[in-house]
């Protein structure tokens, strides 16, 4: 009875994991009724974390970035594609001009934190 049971378990076994190899498989974006409960979302529907990066990046980092004369001669005038180092250097650029006040700062804050701090 035993030997019966487990031939018949992994017979069945056997069945599912083949059938299941056959099926062809369908992407979730390609079926219509993943649209149908999940819409796409477009930029108008944007999050608050979106929507704070692209007014930071709209009225802050790009006025000062593109204030810096060594930033302007390097990569404003030229047609390239984006690199890491112009990133390192734009960062450079907003930091210089925009320095951060330690007081106010996320790391001041951690520091006096009791488990986190000195």
């Amino acid at each position: 009875m035993k030997q019966l049971m487990k031939i018949f378990v992994i017979t069945l076994s056997l069945s599912f994991l083949i059938s299941c190899s056959n099926h062809t498989q369908t992407r979730p974006s390609n079926k219509s009724s993943t649209h149908n409960v999940i819409p796409t979302v477009s930029k108008e529907k944007a999050g608050f974390m979106q929507k704070t990066l692209d007014s930071f990046l709209e009225d802050d980092w790009e006025p000062t970035v593109k204030s810096d004369k060594t930033i302007q001669k390097k990569y404003i005038e030229k047609e390239s594609s984006f690199t890491l180092q112009e990133y390192v250097d734009k960062t450079a650029a907003y930091m210089h001009a925009k320095p951060a006040d330690y007081e106010h700062s996320n790391v001041h804050r951690l520091e006096q934190m009791p488990v986190i701090g000195k």
